[in-house]
């Protein structure tokens, strides 16, 4: 018996529900540092990352002609990553956001405009202990963008915590980027059915525009 296209045998089993477009968006922009664009770093993403900061570009530049909120991420570590817990144990290629490291940086097309809010942190998720959700409820926002690196890692993270935290995410597909096509494209496949809208550039540029 063959079995059903991934797609319909997900939405047979009653994922992939459609979460509404909301009246005041914000911009997140997860991570987007020199770390991932550097051929030099152990973590590049290759052309991929390239491609990734050039939409998460365009997004920001149309983000600011309405005036919406930007978020950029960040991430930053002691020397010896105490403050990173387990998860700097878990993953050693973290001890590149050390304090002073020049990969951490972002890079000189993200610089942070002075409206941009910019928000560090120790985790995957940019909602988990910071500032981020008591900012975006303060400024009545009801729905975020989401672009960075890396879809299965940082950006995962935050979609999850996004929907859990009452914004609804819409994951921008040509804004992420990961080191392997495969993680990618699987992790963008279950936020689709499970935890967020992924939509292409086009459309995202259009809704702010609109």
């Amino acid at each position: 018996m063959r079995e059903p296209a991934l797609e319909t045998d997900y939405r047979q089993a009653g994922f992939g529900g459609q979460l509404a477009w909301g009246e005041r968006p914000a911009l997140v922009l997860v991570d987007p540092v020199l770390a991932y664009l550097d051929p030099e770093c152990p973590l590049y993403a290759g052309q991929r990352a390239q491609d990734a900061l050039a939409a998460m570009v365009a997004l920001r530049a149309m983000a600011h002609a309405r005036n919406m909120p930007v978020v950029l991420t960040g991430v930053s570590f002691q020397k010896g990553g105490v403050d990173g817990g387990l998860f700097f144990k878990k993953v050693p290629a973290l001890k590149h956001f050390e304090v002073g490291s020049p990969v951490a940086a972002f890079p000189e097309a993200l610089t942070p405009a002075s409206t941009d809010i910019v928000i560090m942190k120790n985790y995957a998720s940019a909602f988990f202990a910071t500032s981020l959700a008591s900012t975006l409820h303060a400024l009545k926002v009801d729905c975020v963008l989401i672009g960075g690196y890396s879809t299965s890692g940082c950006v995962r993270a935050t979609t999850l915590d996004a929907i859990q935290t009452g914004f609804a995410p819409f994951v921008v597909r040509q804004a992420c980027a990961d080191r392997d096509l495969r993680p990618h494209e699987a992790n963008l496949f279950d936020l689709q059915a499970k935890y967020a809208e992924v939509i292409d550039l086009d459309e995202a540029l259009a809704r702010l525009r609109a």
